[in-house]
């Protein structure tokens, strides 16, 4: 496809430097990189954050590293300077630290948020089950919601990945379909190479849950899986074990290993992709959150059926059949766990609908197309896009100023206790 992205400038701002093998988030933060590109993009990438021991070397994406400061005027000479085309901010939260200063520096650069999920969900979801509550309408209309929505009508593009979001933001909230993009993991086919690189049914064993226990959704499932459903699970099945993997473990989580009990807490993996491929099932019983999850594509690349809860799975298969099973009573989810651990023919098959699901639903070719033309949609007219959206304006005026100030009135404060 042609297109005049060749030699343009993209900002990317994240909370942290992407850490690909800690989170989810910070593959599909690689995928777009990939994207930006391999439409010949000039890539920079700045964070206020110090770099990890774990965090992804961008050079092969050839991206160019900033240095950027929350409340001080040193981020203004940065963006002078860089004068980028398109900036991307990674979460709300950055768009709020900086999208002001983007819009007093480069007034006429494109921006974009990257959600990754929606936050104000997973949290109203948390709140939902922490006091018991039974409708979501009562938890949706919060501050954070605010927060959220107005930056996104901040933006000329944001991005989702759940067609769930999707949908809630544009009949719930009304928020203009031109203005979202979905835009789920972009994975590339799994092939018949992979497939003979699978390790077979009698040579796995055990079960796996893995995630990043910075996010609150996974502790909680490992909490559940703990407590209410492996008790149940191995005196059904004596001889399995439950492997618990993730970056980022409190010690909380290392607490709850108990090798009496055949519940093993690991912490990180060093590969995420060898230890789901190693066991027979991944059990993941999320009782909250929102966005996909990374953990199940993992499991769909290496042949790993899962059990996870109708939240688990929401927005990940389409309309096809899950690639294991789904259940939100603990019996149920018990029973099938072991209905599926058990039982060869009806492990292959659900291993076989891993397949579809990847093909069908995170095609990266499709994906990356549909992103390219967005952008091209609007660097036609980003006058007459922020015009359909002019109480996007409105925001980015009255957010701007009281921003602006509260930042500026930081500033002043760190100097004057320097």
């Amino acid at each position: 496809m042609k297109h005049n992205l060749s030699g343009k400038k993209v900002l990317v701002i994240g909370p942290v430097w992407p850490e690909s093998k800690s989170s989810a988030a910070g593959k599909r933060m690689l995928q777009l990189l990939q994207c930006f590109k391999d439409w010949g993009m000039q890539i920079y990438f700045g964070s206020t954050a110090k770099k990890s021991e774990v965090s992804d070397d961008l050079s092969c994406y050839g991206v160019t590293e900033v240095e950027l400061w929350l409340n001080d005027a040193r981020t203004d000479e940065v963006l002078a300077d860089l004068m980028p085309d398109v900036v991307m901010y990674d979460r709300f939260m950055i768009e709020e630290q900086f999208g002001w200063r983007v819009t007093e520096q480069c007034p006429d650069a494109m921006t974009i948020l990257d959600t990754e999920d929606l936050h104000f969900l997973r949290f109203a979801r948390q709140e939902m089950q922490k006091k018991g509550g039974e409708d979501i309408e009562d938890y949706l209309y919060c501050e954070r919601a605010k927060r959220e929505l107005a930056s996104i009508l901040r933006c000329d593009l944001t991005l989702i990945i759940s067609a769930y979001e999707y949908k809630l933001l544009v009949e719930k909230f009304h928020i203009l379909p031109n203005a979202l993009l979905f835009i789920p993991f972009m994975e590339k086919e799994i092939t018949s190479e992979d497939i003979s690189n699978w390790k077979g049914y009698e040579e796995r064993e055990d079960f796996v849950f893995i995630g990043n226990f910075i996010h609150e959704p996974n502790w909680q499932t490992v909490l559940k899986l703990k407590t209410v459903i492996w008790p149940l699970l191995r005196k059904k099945l004596p001889q399995t074990r439950m492997h618990i993997y993730g970056a980022y473990p409190s010690a909380k989580v290392m607490q709850l290993h108990n090798e009496s009990e055949r519940f093993m807490v690991h912490g990180r993996a060093d590969d995420a992709l060898e230890v789901i491929s190693a066991a027979k099932v991944m059990l993941a019983p999320i009782p909250f959150g929102a966005g996909i999850k990374g953990k199940f594509v993992d499991a769909m690349r290496v042949g790993t059926p899962s059990v996870s809860s109708s939240v688990g799975v929401e927005s990940m298969k389409g309309e096809s059949e899950w690639c294991g099973y789904v259940g939100d009573e603990v019996e149920d989810f018990v029973d099938k766990a072991v209905d599926l651990y058990l039982n060869e023919s009806i492990w292959r098959e659900k291993q076989l609908l891993g397949i579809e699901i990847l093909k069908r639903n995170y095609d990266a070719e499709f994906y990356s197309e549909a992103f390219l033309l967005a952008i091209l949609r609007l660097s036609k007219d980003l006058v007459a896009t922020r015009r359909a959206n002019f109480l996007g304006e409105v925001f980015k005026h009255h957010t701007a100023q009281s921003s602006k100030y509260f930042g500026m009135w930081i500033e002043e404060k760190n100097k004057k206790s320097e």
